[in-house]
């Protein structure tokens, strides 16, 4: 059993509990559709003139973490079955158990992001950095989704049941979303608030993002230094995941 085969079972799962994807494309939707119509005529004053382009780096985002904490949740349901623990003595890789539902996120991921920008078309938005722009957006959210996939894979393994990671993850999710760039723009923020923004890696990732989209200047030094922050903290939740994983099987 490789992890193909793995991917593919947690695909099928997903589709077989296709709310967990309407739930999580949900919110980010809603803030696409309305809050940028409200919010629109207010950020004009302070020169964004489509404030629905400006959020959608920060909704990608958004989608991103909520479908890879559904992902997580996917441990509690598969453990009530059985099909956690039959999958566990099946003779596979760790590695292949956690890369397989890891993927399965990634993939759930750009099934959102795409509805999510099909939808902002109907607001002009519109990518002008041009294809490189796209396939650097693609890489960005590939990133993104597998890091945390992992963080919430690993979470899952640590905490007792689905109630409490509903809200652990609400308190990481949300401090992470709010305390970035994403509704606001960072030259409006000052003091120690502007500080708690740029430490947010998410800040980073949501400006280059927005670069892409509404600029179309690619700063290459911005973006290199993006991706090798997401690819260290990629490192860093897969092999925290794989450890939480191997733990739970020696008990």
């Amino acid at each position: 059993m490789g992890v193909l085969t793995l991917l593919g079972r947690d695909i099928k799962w997903r589709f077989h509990n296709a709310f967990t994807i309407v739930i999580t494309i949900l919110q980010p939707m809603l803030w696409l559709v309305l809050y940028s119509a409200v919010a629109g005529q207010a950020m004009q004053g302070i020169g964004i003139q489509n404030y629905t382009a400006f959020i959608l780096p920060g909704l990608i985002v958004l989608v991103s973490f909520g479908t890879c904490s559904s992902s997580g949740m996917m441990n509690y349901l598969m453990k009530t079955d059985g099909s956690f623990y039959r999958i566990l003595i099946a003779p596979v890789q760790r590695s292949s158990i956690v890369l397989g539902q890891v993927l399965e996120a990634v993939c759930c991921t750009f099934l959102e992001v795409a509805l999510l920008c099909i939808v902002s078309l109907f607001f002009s938005v519109k990518i002008v950095s041009g294809f490189l722009g796209l396939l650097l957006i693609i890489l960005l959210v590939f990133l993104t989704a597998f890091f945390m996939a992992g963080l919430t894979y690993a979470i899952s393994l640590c905490l007792p049941n689905e109630v409490l990671y509903e809200t652990v993850m609400n308190a990481i999710v949300l401090p992470i979303f709010f305390l970035s760039t994403a509704l606001f723009p960072e030259d409006k923020l000052s003091g120690g608030l502007k500080i708690a923004v740029n430490l947010n890696p998410f800040t980073h990732v949501i400006n280059v993002l927005r670069n892409l989209i509404l600029q179309g200047n690619i700063v290459a030094n911005n973006v290199i230094l993006v991706i090798l922050l997401l690819a260290v903290m990629c490192l860093i939740s897969f092999s925290w995941a794989l450890y939480r994983l191997k733990k739970e099987t020696s008990r």
